[in-house]
Order: structure tokens, then C-alpha cells, then sequence
């Protein structure tokens, strides 16, 4: 936790419900600016780490730290200081059917800031252009596609500017061009932002087009059982597990590796 590039410190957390335990001993470090993945099989446990990450599940032991500072402490107004910090796009966008995409990406701002309504509705269609949703200010989740629903769910995340983006299974249920396109407009974001992101996915074009490093939560173990750039794990790990998941499907080692 003394390193100054570290702007995350997962420290040997533990997350279990119950005698039910999901993972455990799980340490990682994310640094300032680098996209990090959590990847792994169904039930893994990713989602899970990420709720952990955020403030919905307290750790069964271990801590999550924020630039030395600790999420899980006795004094829970430091603890939602702390969340403030983040932007979070949940796996099904989580937009309010009953407000427009401009209501949506607007909430956070009515609430944590003191801007005037004028101020705020700027603010909002510069977020919205920013995630290609220029001119759907006055739709409604139901008239916009699922890929459409991911982006405005994006836009919300980034409305108060945040230092850490959290995204959970961003291309889940998107077409190939969708997900393409939802993985460039997340390179932009930390270009433009510089933000530090977390990713929770199991998609390997996204994992290798996106990731700087990541972790890899196994189902059976309970445990991580890889760290690193997902393209040197799939090369150079030894885990037979990693490399299986690394390399399946169309996003084989063929056309996956690193190209030289």
C-alpha cells in the first residue's frame, strides 16, 4: 500500500456467504490509470469482488484501499466519501424506466451537487454526445436498443467526472459490432478522463482489447489463480485452467496472441 502508482490495494479479502465461501486470500493491486480486468468462469465469484469493491457486500476479512484510504471502516461517512469517487455501470445498464436518458444521467447531479437546473442539462448533453447518444436526450429506456441502454448507463457513471470507473460485464448481451464499439468508447474515456477502470468480464475480445493487466478468479479453487496482462498469461502462464479459458472459441490463440 506504499506504492504511489497504486490507486487500488484489494488486501486478502475473503468473500463468502454464510459458511458459503466464494473467494478467498484475494490480493491485487490497480494502478492509477490502468484498465483492470477481473476475469473468470460463470460463478467465479467476479461481480461479487466488484459489489465488494464498491461498498455493497462487506468482506467476510480483508479490506479494499482507495489511495491508502480504507472502504470497509467503523465510520460509514468516510466510507460513502469514499464512494463518491466512483462511477459504476451495472451489468443491465440499471437506468430508471420511468425518466428519460437526460433525467437518468442528471440524477447524480441533482443530488451530490449544488449546480442550477440550466447548468446541469449542459452538463448532461455533453455526457450523452460523449457516449454517442447526442439528440436522445428525451428517449426512454424502453425506445432505445440494449447496446444504446450500456452507453446511457455509461454516460451516468461519468456524470460527476469520476477518478474510477467501475463497468460489470459492459458487452453482456451485445452484438459483436455493439461490444467493438463499446470497447473503443472505453479506451476514449480513460484517454480523455483518466480514469482508472475495473472490468468485470468474461468476453475475450473486450479482455484483449481493453486490459492493461487482471486477475483470475477460479470457480474451483476459490481463489485467484492468475495475475497479469491477460496477453502473457495466455503465452507464458502455466495454469492449464487460465490458458483453456484464454483461448476457447473464435478468440483462439491464433487470433488472440500477441502479434510480433
Amino acid at each position: 500500500m506504499s506504492d504511489p502508482d497504486a490507486r487500488i490495494v484489494v488486501d486478502n479479502v475473503t468473500l463468502a456467504f454464510g459458511d458459503n465461501v466464494v473467494q478467498r486470500n484475494i490480493s491485487f493491486t490497480v494502478k492509477r490509470g490502468e484498465i483492470f480486468v477481473i476475469m473468470g468462469g460463470s460463478g467465479c465469484g467476479k461481480s461479487t469482488m466488484l459489489r465488494a469493491m464498491i461498498g455493497l457486500l462487506h468482506p467476510a476479512q480483508g479490506n479494499v484501499y482507495y489511495d491508502g484510504e480504507p472502504l470497509w471502516q467503523e465510520d460509514e461517512d468516510k466510507r460513502l466519501a469514499l464512494q463518491r469517487r466512483f462511477g459504476v455501470l451495472f451489468q443491465s445498464g440499471a437506468l430508471w424506466s420511468s425518466m428519460t436518458l437526460a433525467e437518468n444521467v442528471a440524477l447524480p447531479l441533482t443530488q451530490y451537487t449544488p449546480l442550477a437546473s440550466a447548468d446541469i442539462a449542459r452538463i448532461v448533453a455533453l455526457k450523452l454526445a460523449l457516449v454517442g447518444l447526442q439528440g436522445f436526450e428525451d428517449y426512454y429506456p424502453s425506445a432505445i436498443s440494449g447496446g444504446m441502454k450500456k452507453r446511457a448507463g455509461l454516460a451516468r457513471a461519468i456524470a460527476l467526472d469520476p477518478g474510477i470507473l467501475f463497468f460489470d460485464e459492459p458487452s453482456a448481451g451485445l452484438d459483436p459490432i455493439s461490444s467493438k464499439h463499446l470497447d473503443n468508447l472505453i479506451l476514449e474515456l480513460r484517454a480523455g478522463l483518466g480514469a482508472t477502470i475495473v472490468m468485470v468480464t468474461h468476453e475475450l475480445p473486450s479482455i484483449f482489447a481493453v486490459a492493461d493487466n487482471g486477475i483470475f478468479l477460479d470457480a474451483a479453487t476459490h481463489t485467484g489463480i492468475a495475475q497479469g496482462n491477460p496477453r502473457d498469461l495466455l503465452a507464458h502462464s502455466p495454469n492449464p485452467t487460465v490458458r483453456e479459458f484464454l483461448m476457447r472459441g473464435e478468440t483462439g490463440p491464433a487470433a488472440a496472441a500477441p502479434t510480433t
